[in-house]
């Protein structure tokens, strides 16, 4: 029995350097798959609740990005956390007016 694994297509993901940087995205859209693994591991959204948040996607489509997420997480899960910790930086340069008049708000990624 081979232990090979078998390389697994995915027919609606595509990275173009013209669109969000690279960054893969569903086709046709510029959708990041980041963005469809957001909504479904840190927000638990089921893949039927995505698809009532982009009416313009099918299954086929989460599904698929969602497959590519689990195949490449540590590098997307890397975007993600850099993202994170950029936005951190940008609110200590520029503090929220918002927070200045309300108070702190809670930090949901703490």
């Amino acid at each position: 029995m081979s232990t090979l694994a078998k390389q697994v297509r995915h027919p609606y993901i595509t990275s173009d350097k013209k669109i969000r940087g690279g960054e893969p995205i569903i086709s046709g859209t510029s959708i990041r798959v980041l963005d469809i693994a957001v909504r479904y591991e840190i927000m638990r959204m089921s893949p039927e609740d995505i698809i009532v948040a982009f009416p313009h996607l099918n299954l086929s489509q989460v599904h698929d990005a969602l497959s590519y997420y689990y195949e490449h997480k540590s590098e997307i899960d890397k975007v993600w956390k850099d993202a994170i910790k950029s936005t951190e930086a940008l609110k200590k340069t520029y503090p929220s007016i918002l927070e200045k008049k309300i108070g702190k708000i809670k930090d949901i990624h703490g």
